[in-house]
């Protein structure tokens, strides 16, 4: 009995570290090509017009901003307003896939 507990102890383990490992590959194959996208967008939006390009980066950057003075901000009582919300979710969003990318696409081979 302690020979076929320990058996599949140890299969346990090997399934456990091969579904690790194989779900470290799937995100940092899709950490990759969501950068290689944002790159393509920034590459095709700078090729169609530099100038909208830049007036783009400004606004979402002072969208970007907003969002995090309301996400960070000690409010008083009571709910945001439409806009509030709108741009406090884009600022998550936003973190959120920096995070992933600076934690799965640091190993990325393709740059």
């Amino acid at each position: 009995m302690g020979v076929r507990r320990a058996a599949k102890g140890v299969g346990d383990f090997l399934v456990e570290t091969l579904g690790e490992a194989v779900a470290e590959v799937i995100l940092s194959l899709l950490a990759c090509a969501l950068l290689g996208c944002l790159a393509l967008i920034a590459f095709l939006s700078w090729s169609f017009s530099p100038r909208f390009t830049l007036a783009g980066a400004g606004l979402l950057s002072l969208l970007l901003a907003h969002g995090a003075w309301q996400t960070f901000r000690t409010r008083a009582r009571g709910h945001r307003g439409g806009l509030a919300a709108l741009t406090a979710v884009g600022f998550t969003v936003t973190a959120v896939t920096a995070l992933f990318l600076l934690l799965f696409s640091t190993g990325c081979d393709c740059l």
